[in-house]
């Protein structure tokens, strides 16, 4: 714990404590330390642009996706959609962001309940979700991942289709079967956790013993998209009933995503991570994306020096990237 709230503290210098950090402590110190760089700056302006069209790209397909749901009856039209609280985190802490949080749940954050949180990549929700479990404390919380649930299904549906020899996906992806795959699936508490049992065609795993070997292995990784493509409304679905189990059990479920999907999760904690000026959003981006690639160069227990040369080497390499 003494680890997790030293990230946390505001960064005096880029240090080796700070650089191993890896998060919103780790970033400002490297944004303080190219403060005024116009390399930096141009990397951070190329930055920024690109989160945003990604995202946009991003929201623009998962909406599709909910779209053809709707039309197939797998999800119901919002109308109109859910309300969320806007959270500028420009010149706020984590802290700061966790309070408003906090304050806005009320009895929630320790009777239990779903707090849902959207918003531009780079604004801090993974930062966030890390506070919110520090401040929270040990077994009073539950992260929630969509990714679980698609790669399960993936695994299910190649699984099918190499029993039934690789026919198109086309047909391993009708509306009746992709109900019998659901139906493989069943959240609830097993060995004293709450977990996903993933069980036929011949498969029966707990998604947290398999997710970093069987779930990721090539046959699932590399069809996710075409799976996630025609389930997302089931997905949904199912993600809405997990959180609602986990938060009626008295554990604050923290779940991150994007408005078009988790807009089915029931919840009045719903926040929106915003960053009123962009050139920050793209410093923070930029400043992680160098916190990490600095942290594998030196190591761990680096000096300052070492640092700090490192940055300014990894700062250039990146720049070559930029048009």
């Amino acid at each position: 714990m003494d680890f997790i709230l030293n990230c946390f503290r505001k960064p005096t210098k880029l240090d080796a404590a700070t650089l191993e950090c890896q998060d919103a402590s780790t970033s400002g110190a490297i944004i303080d330390a190219l403060k005024g760089d116009a390399g930096f700056g141009k990397l951070s302006t190329f930055e920024g642009d690109a989160i945003v069209q990604r995202d946009e790209e991003d929201a623009e397909k998962l909406q599709k996706g909910v779209d053809a749901s709707v039309a197939a009856g797998v999800l119901p039209k919002l109308n109109p959609p859910p309300t969320y609280q806007v959270i500028d985190v420009l010149g706020k802490t984590p802290d700061d962001v966790c309070d408003a949080i906090l304050k806005h749940m009320g009895d929630a954050a320790n009777k239990g309940g779903v707090v849902v949180l959207c918003g531009l990549s780079g604004t801090g929700k993974g930062t966030t979700v890390a506070r919110l479990q520090a401040r929270l404390g040990p077994g009073k919380t539950k992260t929630w991942s969509n990714g679980d649930v698609f790669r399960s299904l993936t695994l299910l549906a190649a699984t099918w289709r190499e029993k039934n020899y690789n026919p198109a996906w086309d047909k391993a992806l009708t509306p009746t079967r992709v109900a019998e795959f659901m139906g493989m699936l069943e959240f609830g508490k097993f060995e004293g956790s709450w977990d996903i049992r993933v069980r036929g065609l011949g498969v029966d795993a707990l998604v947290s013993k398999v997710k970093n070997t069987t779930l990721k292995a090539p046959l699932v990784a590399k069809n996710i998209p075409t799976v996630a493509e025609r389930t997302q409304g089931e997905v949904v679905t199912f993600a809405a009933a997990a959180a609602k189990k986990m938060g009626d059990d008295g554990l604050v479920v923290l779940l991150e995503g994007r408005e078009a999907t988790v807009n089915y999760i029931p919840s009045p904690y719903r926040y929106t991570l915003t960053m009123s000026d962009r050139a920050v959003l793209g410093q923070r981006r930029a400043a992680q994306r160098l916190a990490a690639a600095v942290l594998k160069d030196v190591g761990e227990g680096a000096s300052e020096e070492a640092i700090s040369a490192s940055l300014r080497k990894k700062l250039n390499e990146f720049l070559e990237e930029v048009p």
